[in-house]
């Protein structure tokens, strides 16, 4: 990336150099094919060495503000007096530069132009030479200065997402081990038998948890692969008192959505409503094309558990910090229903 942006700003400078090497002697050029001209005995190749000249001398400005003042470097900061400082530097060697050029013109007889008006309009030339390179130095060096501050902003911002998400992340496997726990601890007492089993179910479970814990989105299929190990280890434990109506569309299998989030609803519909033989639960899963609806009976629990309040403002969170979208959650006409988009 560094040789990347360092290559742009050759070529960037190079091709200022280029274009101001010959707008500065325009008039020049023009003259050479106007039989009234005010350049006298002026010949093409004192016009191509004079553009060379001009052409070696910019670049040489500007690679020697790159040097000392480090116009190339978006972390550094460039104040007035910098600025200043610069200006008045490449004002001065610029000039030198010119004069240098006119020496070597008379004592080794290198081609430039004799002209009395060019001589006259070097000064000028030397002024906006100087201009040109350090306005474009100091404007090159705040577009990368301000490119730097944008990308680290950038950066800034994606690293507090994902420590965000990740926090967020973290209280999901604590709090669903805490449940199948207990889920275990109660399966253990009442039928050892279905509480082995139990046992290696849970682990490919928390197997998949782990794998996953790096994964920031999954698709559809995946989850509901996962939720199906997580259902059997429900079913165990209430049998036919827990059903399922799972129904999905088979465009919606490669939409995205956070890891777990279908589990957090099934895990948060059999905690806040009563399983039984009077009343048995259905939890109905249907997938769309854009949207996972996840919908139970309301038939809260005689007993209300002590909530620990990460379910469903984890998971709109987490939507929220992955797709800047929200789950829409409802509760009405005695159904508690949740809809998860698709992405």
């Amino acid at each position: 990336m560094k040789s990347i942006t360092r290559n742009k700003y050759v070529y960037i400078i190079g091709i200022i150099s280029i274009l101001v090497a010959f707008l500065t002697h325009l008039p020049e050029l023009i003259a050479l094919s106007s039989s009234d001209s005010l350049f006298a005995d002026m010949r093409i190749i004192d016009v191509i060495s004079e553009v060379i000249f001009t052409l070696f001398s910019l670049l040489l400005l500007f690679a020697l503000n790159i040097k000392i003042f480090r116009f190339n470097m978006g972390m550094v900061r460039i104040g007035w007096k910098q600025l200043a400082l610069s200006f008045i530097l490449t004002w001065i060697l610029n000039s030198l530069l010119g004069k240098g050029f006119v020496l070597l013109h008379h004592y080794y007889n290198i081609p430039a132009i004799d002209a009395l008006l060019h001589h006259y309009l070097h000064p000028l030339r030397d002024f906006l030479m100087t201009c040109i390179v350090v306005g474009s130095c100091y404007l090159i060096h705040m577009a990368r200065r301000s490119q730097l501050v944008l990308q680290d902003n950038q950066n800034l911002r994606t690293e507090n997402l994902l420590c965000q998400y990740e926090t967020l992340k973290s209280q999901l496997n604590p709090h669903m081990l805490f449940n199948s726990l207990n889920t275990l601890y109660s399966l253990i007492r009442e039928n050892p038998d279905k509480a082995q089993y139990y046992v290696q179910e849970l682990s490919k479970v928390l197997r998949y948890t782990l794998q996953d814990n790096e994964s920031h989105t999954v698709t559809l299929e995946e989850e509901l692969a996962y939720a199906q190990s997580y259902i059997y280890l429900q079913k165990m434990r209430y049998e036919d008192n827990l059903n399922f109506d799972i129904q999905t569309d088979p465009s919606s299998l490669h939409k995205s959505l956070p890891p777990m989030a279908i589990q957090m609803l099934i895990e948060n519909a059999i905690k806040h409503n009563e399983i039984s033989n009077r009343k048995p639960l259905l939890i109905s899963i249907h997938a769309t094309d854009d949207q996972v609806i996840v919908s139970n009976h309301l038939q809260p629990r005689l007993t209300n558990d002590c909530s620990t309040q990460i379910g469903l403002d984890n998971l709109s969170k987490r939507y929220q910090l992955l797709f800047k979208r929200d789950i829409e959650v409802k509760a009405e006409d005695d159904f508690f229903t949740i809809k998860l988009p698709l992405i």
